[in-house]
């Protein structure tokens, strides 16, 4: 069964930035879903511990993928200390390998976050190192990938890079009539309310969701969207399979 995974730094990005597409991907055409975080949300809260809000949000990102039959993962580097390194790279690598990934999401190279920054190098190496033999020589966990996967990079957060300038996306996806799952995924990070409105001034998790959803879905004549850019360097593939599959608006 062909599978994607998602790999994003910390726990309700993905559902923040491309659960609708993965839910599409999931009940229209039966694949298998994977989200993935580079960390369990350490530093992501006001009244917890790290060790204890890592543990909430752990169990708060397998209830999001629980909630649409997918499958969470946690590569447990830790918030403000996602580093392009070797064994960042051999975690995401492995677990690219060990899910099969025909297609990976992952965060925009440009964007406010330098965890989200440094995800996305990270993920784009791995994706790349994934069908590699030597790369693991004699240590591979799990047969190498027989082809490097499709590389989406989902939109930056507010759409923008570090200095504000928009970032436009190649195409959209149209979630509309997935909507309300992604609602229901992002809304079992109940922990992040009250960290979002003391760090980020935001005090509706979902709402600004939809917000986002309804300015993607705008410009393409359809109530939500998603937006990404597909990675098209040498030897990454050149089709689009979510244009072929789910459209594009």
């Amino acid at each position: 069964m062909p599978t994607a995974i998602a790999i994003l730094a910390h726990p309700d990005d993905a559902e923040f930035l491309c659960a609708g597409t993965l839910v599409r991907l999931k009940k229209e055409h039966g694949w298998t879903i994977h989200v993935a975080t580079m960390t369990p949300g350490d530093c992501g809260s006001v009244e917890y511990p790290p060790d204890e809000i890592a543990r909430i949000r752990r169990a708060e990102g397998a209830a999001a993928a629980a909630a649409i039959g997918a499958t969470y993962h946690c590569a447990e580097e830790r918030d403000l200390r996602v580093i392009y390194n070797e064994v960042a790279l051999e975690k995401v690598t492995r677990l690219i390998n060990a899910v099969g990934a025909q297609v990976v999401f992952t965060h925009s190279p440009d964007d406010y976050h330098l965890d989200h920054e440094q995800t996305s190098k990270i993920v784009r190496a791995a994706s790349f190192a994934a069908p590699i033999p030597n790369f693991l020589h004699g240590r591979h966990l799990h047969p190498p990938l027989d082809h490097i996967p499709h590389l989406y990079y989902c939109d930056p957060l507010e759409g923008n890079d570090a200095f504000g300038k928009p970032i436009v996306p190649a195409f959209r996806i149209d979630i509309s009539p997935v909507i309300g799952d992604k609602a229901r995924m992002l809304e079992c990070h109940a922990s992040q309310r009250n960290w979002l409105k003391k760090h980020h001034g935001v005090d509706n998790l979902v709402g600004e969701m939809r917000d986002w959803g309804a300015a993607q879905g705008k410009p393409a004549g359809v109530a939500f969207a998603e937006g990404f850019r597909q990675h098209l360097g040498h030897s990454y593939p050149k089709t689009n399979i979510l244009r072929e599959l789910l459209g594009t608006v």
